[in-house]
Formats: C-alpha cells, sequence, structure tokens
C-alpha cells in the first residue's frame, strides 16, 4: 500500500512517501524536488510540470499557472474577477456558473473546470511518486490552506477523484506542519501535563497562515487559527513588477502592460531579484536583453528600498499574529517556540517583524519548502494500515462557526441554531433533535460572512425525507447528526425517526432520558471510532450537553408537541433511518465526475502516444549524429569511400527530412525511416565489433589448444598424474586438438588476406563455437580422477592384529590403523586401571 503526502502550492508542489528509512521528499524527472504548478496545452499533448513552466512566456496564452484559488469560486466571484487581469490565459463562466479556463488543445478550442486542471497536476505528481515507490500510488493525503471554505474543499476532492486517487484526508497545511513539527519531538510533556504552546508561521507565495498548537506527548490540538488570504511572497513581487513598470515606462517609453509576454518575463525577473535582496543589501542590478520591441532594459534596487515600498503589505504580518493571541486568551510568555515555514519567510524584513512582535528568536527548525507535504506523508501513514507509527492524536478545529436554519411551525418563521462555533474541534459529530409531521429542510451557513475569504456563506441545503407522524398523529422524534467530517466538510450525515410504540392504552407513551442518551452515544459510537478522534465526541455525547442545547433551539416545538410527564412505563421504541436529499452549491456531479475521469484518462494516453512518437522521432536523430560522426571516426576503416559517401549523404538527407516534411509525423513513419538507416549501417557496425571481439576469441581457442597439448605431452612423459588415461582417449583428444589448430590456423590466414571492408571470414561467434565443440571433448578425459589403489590384504591383516585391544572391544575394529602412536599410548593408559596385573 502507497502513502503518500502531495502539498499543492499556489507556485509549486512537492510529494513526500513513507519508505521503511522513515519520510522522504522524492525527486521529479529532472532531479527537483520542487514541481512547478504549472499546465501547458499544445496541438499534440499536455505538458505539466517543469516542462510546461518553460513555455510560460512562449505559449503563455495555453499556460495555466496560479489556479489554485480558483476552487469551488463562481465566475462572478470578486476574487476572480480581480485576479482575471494579471493572467494570460482566458477564464470563461462555465454553464453551471463556475469558474473554467479556456485553452488551445489538440488545435481545438478547449474549457476546462478548475478541478481538471487540478488533476492533471495531482496525475503529474502521482507519477513523481510511482517512480519513486516502484508501484501504485492510490491513498494519499492532501494539503489545502487553513482558510479553505467548504465548497473550495469539495472541490479539491473532486480533483481528487478525477486523478484516480483515494484522498484518506485533506488536512490543513499549517496542521500539517504542526505534525512534521510535534511526531519527532522525544522531550513534549506527559499528557496530565501543562502542553507545550507552538505558533507556526506559514508565509508562502499566495497566502498568509498562523496557527497555535498545543503539543503534549502523543498528542496535537490546533487551538487557534488566523489568516490573510492576500498577502504572500507574489504580492511582494507585484510590488518590484509596479516599479519597474513604471520606471521602464518613464526611461525607455514601453507600456509595458499593454503587452503580456514582457510583464510575464519581468515577473520572473523580480522574482529572482526579491529572492537575491534577501541574501543581499547592496544595490542589485535587474537587466532584461531584448524586452520588448529589441530594446534592452535595465535597473537596480536594493533591499532598504524595497522593504520601504512594501511597509503597507509588512503592516498586515501582525494582525493575524495578534488574532490568535487574542482568540486563545495566551500571553506572548506563554509561546514555547515561534516555527516559520513557506518560501516568503525568507524576506528579512518579514522575519523582523514576527520577531518583533514575540519578542523572541524565530526557530527554523522546519524545512520551510518542504514542511507541508512531509506532514502530509506522516499523516497518511497512521491513517494507512501498511506502516506502524509512533502513536499521535490530531485534533483539528473548524475555521468558522457553522450554523443551521428551518422553518419552525410552532413560530411559524426560521429559527436557527450555531451548531460548531468558530475554533470548535474537529472532526466532530452532535445530534440534533427535531419534532416533526412532515420532511423538512435544513440550511446550513457560515454565520459570520465577514470572517469568510468566500462571497457566499452558504453551505448547502439538507432534506430530511420521509417524516411522518406518530400512530396516534404527534409529531414524530427526529434525530438529525451533523458533522465535521476529516475533511474539515460539512455535512449532516444521518437522520432517523424514533417510532415509539404502546404497551398499554391507559398510559402515555414517554422515552426516559437514560434510553435516548444510550441511543445517542450507540450511534455516535458505532461511527466515530473510523474516524481519527473519537474520544472527544464520545466524552461530549455522554454528558449530552450540546445535545441538550441543540434539543432545546426549537422549545416552542418541543412544548407543544412532546406529551405531558407521566408516570415511568415500559416503552419500547424503533428508530428508521431517513433518507437525505444534499444539495451543495458547486458540488459537481455524480455523472459529470465520471466523465472527467473518462476525459483525463484519454488525455494521458495521449500524452503517452505522443512521447512515443517523440522518442521514436528523437531515436532517428540520435542515429543520425551517431553514425555520421562514427563513420568519420572508429568507423573509417570499416566502409569503403563510395558506401561512406553514400551513407553520410543519405544520413544528411535524412536530418533535412526531420526538420521540413518529417517534423511532425506518425510514429511508424519514424520507426520505418530508422530501420531503413540501420539496415545500412549494421553491416559497418558488425564489421567493426566483429574485429574488436575476434582477437579475443582467437586467443581462447588458442588458450585451450596448449592446455589440452600439455597433458598429451604429460602423458607422453608417463607423468604419474596422468598415467591413469586411456591410450585410445588420449589419441582421441590428440585428434581433437590437431583438428582445432589446423581450422584456427586457415581461418586466422584468411581473415588476415580478407579486406577490412568485407564481411570477415570467420566470425566471434563461429571461434566461441568451435571452442566450445572442443571443450566438450577434451574435458571428460582430461579431467578423470584417478582410482584410488587400496593396500594388499597381508598389510590390511598385520594392521588388524597391531591394533590396541580395546578398539576391538570397543566394536571399532581396523580404524586404529589410522590413529598416531601417540593416540594409541593414551588410550592404553587410560584403560590401565581395567587390566588385571600381577
Amino acid at each position: 500500500m502507497s502513502v503518500v503526502g502531495f502539498d499543492l502550492g499556489f507556485q509549486s508542489c512537492y510529494v513526500a512517501v513513507a519508505r521503511a528509512g522513515g519520510i522522504e521528499t522524492v525527486a521529479n524527472e529532472y532531479s527537483d524536488r520542487s514541481t512547478p504548478s504549472c499546465i501547458s496545452f499544445g496541438p499534440k499533448n499536455r505538458s505539466v510540470g517543469a516542462a510546461a513552466k518553460s513555455q510560460v512566456i512562449s505559449n503563455a496564452k495555453n499556460t495555466l499557472q496560479g489556479f489554485k484559488r480558483f476552487h469551488g469560486r463562481a465566475y462572478t466571484d470578486p476574487f476572480v474577477q480581480a485576479e482575471k487581469p494579471g493572467l494570460a490565459y482566458e477564464l470563461v463562466e462555465l454553464p453551471m456558473g463556475t469558474t473554467g479556463i479556456k485553452v488551445m488543445y489538440l488545435e481545438e478550442e478547449r474549457s476546462f473546470t478548475t478541478e481538471q486542471v487540478a488533476a492533471m497536476l495531482l496525475t503529474k505528481l502521482k507519477e513523481t511518486a510511482e517512480s519513486a515507490l516502484k508501484k501504485p500510488v492510490v491513498d494519499c493525503v492532501v494539503a489545502v490552506p487553513c482558510f479553505f471554505t467548504d465548497a473550495e474543499r469539495r472541490s479539491v476532492m473532486d480533483a481528487t477523484q478525477i486523478a484516480g486517487l483515494n484522498c484518506l484526508r485533506l488536512i490543513n497545511e499549517t496542521t500539517a506542519v504542526a505534525l512534521a513539527y510535534g511526531i519527532y519531538k522525544q522531550d513534549l510533556p506527559a499528557p496530565e501535563e501543562k502542553p507545550r504552546i507552538v505558533v507556526f508561521v506559514d508565509l508562502g507565495h499566495s497566502a498568509y497562515q498562523v496557527s497555535v498548537c498545543a503539543f503534549n506527548k502523543g498528542k496535537l490540538k490546533v487551538l487557534a487559527t488566523a489568516f490573510d488570504p492576500y498577502v504572500g511572497g507574489r504580492k511582494f513581487d507585484d510590488v518590484l513588477v509596479g516599479y519597474f513598470c513604471e520606471e521602464f515606462g518613464k526611461k525607455y517609453k514601453l507600456d509595458i502592460k499593454s503587452n503580456i509576454r514582457p510583464l510575464l518575463r519581468l515577473a520572473q525577473e523580480c522574482e529572482k531579484l526579491k529572492k537575491l535582496m534577501s541574501a543581499n543589501a547592496s544595490d542589485l542590478p535587474l537587466n532584461i536583453e531584448c524586452f520588448m520591441n529589441d530594446i534592452d532594459v535595465s535597473g537596480t534596487m536594493n533591499r532598504g528600498h524595497f522593504e520601504e515600498m512594501c511597509d503597507s503589505l509588512l503592516s498586515r504580518i501582525e494582525g493575524p499574529l495578534r488574532s490568535i493571541l487574542e482568540q486563545t486568551k495566551l500571553k506572548k510568555e506563554d509561546i514555547y517556540a515561534v516555527e516559520i515555514v513557506g518560501g516568503a519567510t525568507r524576506i528579512p524584513a518579514v522575519k523582523e517583524r514576527i520577531i518583533r512582535f514575540f519578542g523572541k528568536e524565530i526557530s527554523t527548525t522546519l524545512n520551510a519548502d518542504e514542511a507541508v507535504a512531509r506532514g502530509c506523508a506522516l499523516q497518511c501513514a497512521i491513517l494507512s494500515p501498511a506502516f506502524k507509527v509512533r502513536e499521535f492524536s490530531i485534533t483539528d478545529l473548524v475555521p468558522y462557526p457553522i450554523s443551521l436554519k428551518w422553518n419552525s411551525p410552532a413560530e411559524e418563521g426560521l429559527s436557527d441554531c450555531e451548531v460548531f462555533p468558530k475554533n470548535h474541534a474537529a472532526p466532530f459529530s452532535k445530534v440534533l433533535t427535531f419534532y416533526r409531521k412532515e420532511p423538512f429542510t435544513l440550511d446550513a451557513y457560515y454565520s459570520a460572512p465577514k470572517e469568510l475569504p468566500y462571497p457566499d456563506p452558504s453551505l448547502g441545503q439538507f432534506h430530511v425525507q420521509k417524516v411522518i407522524p406518530q400512530a396516534d398523529g404527534s409529531s414524530s422524534k427526529v434525530k438529525v447528526k451533523v458533522r465535521v467530517n476529516v475533511h474539515g466538510i460539512f455535512s449532516v450525515s444521518s437522520a432517523s425517526l424514533v417510532e415509539v410504540h404502546k404497551t398499554d392504552d391507559s398510559e402515555e407513551p414517554m422515552e426516559t432520558d437514560q434510553t435516548a442518551k444510550e441511543e445517542e452515544k450507540m450511534q455516535v459510537d458505532l461511527e466515530e471510532p473510523k474516524q481519527e478522534e473519537a474520544q472527544p465526541t464520545q466524552a461530549e455525547t455522554k454528558s449530552n450537553p450540546e445535545e441538550m442545547e441543540t434539543a432545546q433551539a426549537t422549545p416552542k416545538d418541543k412544548k407543544t408537541d412532546q406529551p405531558p410527564q407521566a408516570k415511568k412505563a415500559k416503552v419500547k421504541t424503533s428508530t428508521i433511518e431517513l433518507p437525505i436529499d444534499h444539495y451543495p452549491p458547486w458540488q459537481i456531479g455524480r455523472d459529470t465526475l465520471n466523465l472527467f475521469l473518462e476525459n483525463e484518462g484519454k488525455m494521458v494516453m495521449q500524452d503517452k502516444l505522443e512521447k512515443e512518437r517523440i522518442d521514436a522521432k528523437n531515436a532517428v536523430e540520435e542515429y543520425v549524429y551517431e553514425m555520421r560522426d562514427k563513420l568519420c571516426g572508429i568507423y573509417e576503416k570499416f566502409v569503403n569511400e563510395d558506401d561512406r559517401n553514400s551513407f553520410i549523404l543519405k544520413l544528411e538527407d535524412t536530418e533535412n527530412w526531420l526538420y521540413e516534411d518529417g517534423e511532425d509525423q506518425p510514429k511508424q513513419v519514424y520507426i520505418d525511416k530508422l530501420t531503413d538507416l540501420k539496415n545500412l549501417g549494421h553491416p559497418i557496425q558488425a564489421r567493426y565489433l566483429e574485429f574488436e571481439e575476434r582477437p579475443k576469441a582467437f586467443d581462447e581457442l588458442g588458450k585451450q589448444i596448449q592446455l589440452y597439448m600439455k597433458v598429451i605431452h604429460a602423458f607422453k612423459n608417463k607423468e604419474e598424474a596422468y598415467d591413469h588415461l586411456d591410450p585410445t582417449d588420449v589419441d582421441k583428444v590428440e585428434k581433437g586438438i590437431n583438428e582445432a589448430m589446423e581450422w584456427m590456423n586457415n581461418k586466422m590466414n584468411l581473415q588476415m588476406k580478407q579486406n577490412l571492408t568485407a564481411d570477415p571470414v570467420v566470425k566471434t561467434k563461429d571461434i566461441q563455437t568451435k571452442t566450445k565443440e572442443l571443450m566438450s571433448t577434451c574435458n571428460p578425459i582430461v579431467s578423470k580422477p584417478k582410482p584410488k589403489v587400496e593396500p594388499p590384504k597381508e598389510e590390511q591383516q598385520a594392521g588388524e592384529q597391531n591394533g590396541p585391544v580395546e578398539n576391538n572391544t570397543n566394536g571399532q575394529g581396523p580404524q586404529a590403523t589410522e590413529q598416531s602412536s601417540e593416540s594409541t599410548a593414551s588410550e592404553a593408559e587410560k584403560k590401565l586401571p581395567e587390566m588385571d596385573i600381577e
């Protein structure tokens, strides 16, 4: 089972995997652990990652970047409209009202949803993980910003499904960082002790997030989060771009903002300059050749001037820091450490502001770029049964307060109730009790719209179906279970109708509180252990404070519908599960999702076919260059001048064809072209290889002949080692040697007379075959073992008589002849006490 974590960044992505050795951030095909969040569409295929990044300027209108923040947003969303002018590609409104991206793909105009585009990037990251792990990747954990709303999270989940992934958890980026920090710490306080409070500051390319977490041994709890989704590294880049646009406009009379390509080039150079200024306080140059209208431009910038221009951005650093302290009512002295991650935290002025606010040095023990991906992989390892990980519980939170509203029959109007307040623990379930005679609708929404970085506070409608009154016509008790799951997504997970069966007509039906409590506890217990954080839910449900509150959310209903108290009687109750219809604002339908999944598969196949076509074309080009060099080099002696000239001409024609008519041909055309060239080049290559290998084969045959000749010579000299050989067999060996020697001398003489440009008289394979034949004939004869010689019978009998007495008595017999005289004497001495001596 694969254990993979994906950090889908605004500018770049990271993939971390769990292996036997621990967590590792894996590199892509360019040996780079960072994969740009770029997708480029061409007439034949898509490019994703580094290959797409190189086309940002050359194929600007069809190269997508910065699409992460369009998840779950309508085309009319103010954020989308604000981003639109700075994009090289075109945004369009899709039939459902969501944001689409229009590009030219396979020479036709296509519109893709944000989910489809994100799935393309995930598919690339999935391939990177698969090449590292050497096995398929399905299960994963994906990081999202902690300020993502329900709609945005649902959109990311849809993207993972389109990419063929099973997302075990959408984890907040700040929570992933906290997990990567805490799980390796050995000195955390014990569970019963005061927790260690750590602040995590994440300033990435597009957003600024802060969280404060409490750590105990084996336990992490997120206490509060704060954020500014509009402050990030790219805003600092925009300040530089704006400055140089104005400067170059005055200096070179250029209207840079009217042309997207120079603007993109300037943005790239400004990003490089920003990074240089983080390490250097002196004046730094910015030079771009042929920038616009064939004009070279240059300018300078230093850190001091840059910080002055960014003062309005830097002043927004303290806001979220102050917010988390206010939310948690912590003092600065309570903070154990301040950990910083994210690329933009490398800006010296940002560090200074954070240090000044907390009055302590910041900590950089985590990898600023890879911490999120590593935390995701750790979470995936915790959730996966394939890995044994140190027990570590994670309690996240609900970033915005969530409320429900419904039509109240008693009040003849709308009633509402805040189900999950801000910073409530998550994942979490609660049970609400309603008294109804007919189906009803619950509207879920964020109750603090001003805090949302999103225009629509609605979470969708939940229709509870098939609600019927009790047999006596009274309102039925409907228990509704609401949940914020591990992905941070809100849902009405179940609804059940409680039927009361009367046992005695004279007694009023009544359900005891204890029964209700047990029933609610049972419902939670059955579902919660599947999730990671079951304990808080169980604890709260046992005491039922929230249930009591939510049950009182419809007090009028309760008074009018609930029967009066009566004597306790045995009451039988049964529950019926009720169907729930959910209508979230931007959820992709199942049929559409399957269509997107199918389309993604087709595009992956198209990319694969195009790669194979390009590889076939490159193979022809590579062969042309390789053979042309060798024909004038190592192959020169093995081909006559006319053939060489005609072959070189053929290679040059092929090269010209590749850049003209052969620029865009099917794969099979390139394969046929390569086959034609190899038919001409193979005989030359074969002659060269034969020339190199033949002497080695002849040497080996000669060595074997000399070896067997030595054996024949020794036999004739009547040497003891070979005097056991049969003369007939020796004659057979001698005959084989003579035949082999004659064959070798004959072939060598013929080959010496043969021209190098002609095919060889004898091939290496023939010589090796001859060597094997000689060895198969001679080896069984010359390696025949010498038979053992047994001593005459008289010697054996003498040995038995001279042997020690005790050996015969012990039944060991003639083995005593092999013992030394010393051992025999010692044995006799051992037996002395048993002998009769007079």
